[in-house]
């Protein structure tokens, strides 16, 4: 039979149809079809550290666990706040250093703690300025870096960009001809020779030796200690020996080092260079040399193949920290106590 509906009519009809259609389809989808691709954030992906020996960690659960927390504290300003607050507390930082002393080598001290994840790495920077302070009559020579929770609105961060502004403003209080710096990084290190740099969820870029080599030619020291407390941190020895240059390293450059982890309050290298070796004689070199020694001892009381530290003595920096010493106030001894 033919339509009783004139053609303009017949027109809208269809049109609403097909509307309530597709208002349908939509509906079914949204209900049972696939999930949107931006329903679900995927993991940001973290550096991969090689694990230390099961002896001196976690089991395994336990260490998934502590990984994957969220250390930010609920009481802390939000992660872009700290990030965007950073030249402010660099400019405070270096404002509280003290002048250098006149007539004799001086030694300032950049403390970089670069792994928020765990307090071992902080302790060891505190307690390098608790050596400065008390033991080597260095009070505010000290420029500490810190990644930990309980820092954020207290230290600069341990990032590229900060170490940068705080050679640049060092390089402003020493005498750079005359005085020696003292750089000690603690962190976890990567068979690549990479480190570890985080304070989880801020952006921050890693180090490796030739990145920490450049930052080191950009700025004009000519007599510096090059500490590096990392696993596999001998890979650096390379790339940032040279004159008036002494390098530390806690590793060979294909062996791990031992004691960090989140029970521990000081890695096997911090323990016997800068507790024991440092209160035992001011001579970096021969401290390190009973921190060698002492390392093995404990290495194989635990059947852990040996870390094996490295050092590298360039052109003249013994003779430089020897006149240091001479006229240097040396303290007593200064028992290590974890950072509060």
């Amino acid at each position: 039979m033919p339509s009783i509906l004139d053609p303009r009519r017949r027109a809208a009809i269809g049109i609403l149809g097909a509307f309530v259609t597709g208002v349908l389809l939509t509906l079914a989808l949204l209900r049972f079809g696939p999930e949107p691709l931006t329903a679900r954030q995927e993991p940001i992906a973290r550096a991969v550290v090689a694990a230390p020996p099961a002896a001196t960690t976690a089991a395994p659960a336990e260490a998934a666990a502590d990984f994957d927390a969220d250390p930010w504290p609920d009481d802390a300003p939000t992660p872009e706040q700290v990030f965007t607050a950073q030249p402010d507390a660099m400019r405070r930082a270096l404002s509280q250093l003290s002048p250098r002393v006149p007539g004799k080598p001086n030694v300032y001290a950049v403390a970089f703690a670069a792994d928020g994840s765990e307090n071992v790495f902080r302790n060891e920077a505190e307690y390098l300025d608790t050596l400065m302070t008390k033991r080597f009559g260095s009070a505010g020579h000290t420029l500490m870096l810190e990644n930990n929770p309980a820092t954020l609105t207290t230290r600069p961060l341990a990032s590229w960009t900060n170490l940068e502004a705080g050679l640049d403003g060092l390089a402003r209080v020493m005498n750079p001809r005359e005085d020696i710096l003292l750089l000690y990084i603690a962190t976890h290190g990567g068979d690549d020779h990479s480190l570890l740099v985080d304070m989880d969820p801020i952006p921050l870029d890693q180090l490796d030796p030739e990145g920490l080599a450049d930052i080191l030619r950009k700025h004009a020291f000519p007599w510096k200690v090059l500490v590096v407390n990392a696993c596999y941190s001998g890979g650096f020895v390379p790339k940032l020996r040279g004159p008036g240059t002494l390098v530390l390293t806690s590793a060979r450059e294909d062996r791990t080092s031992f004691g960090c982890g989140a029970d521990a309050d000081i890695t096997y290298f911090g323990r016997a260079w800068l507790a024991d070796g440092l209160n035992a004689t001011p001579d970096f070199v021969e401290a390190f040399g009973k921190a060698r020694s002492e390392i093995a001892g404990w290495e194989k009381n635990d059947s852990l193949e040996p870390s094996e530290p490295q050092i590298d003595i360039g052109a003249g920096i013994e003779d430089k920290l020897a006149a240091w010493r001479r006229a240097a106030k040396i303290g007593p001894a200064v028992p290590f106590k974890a950072a509060q």
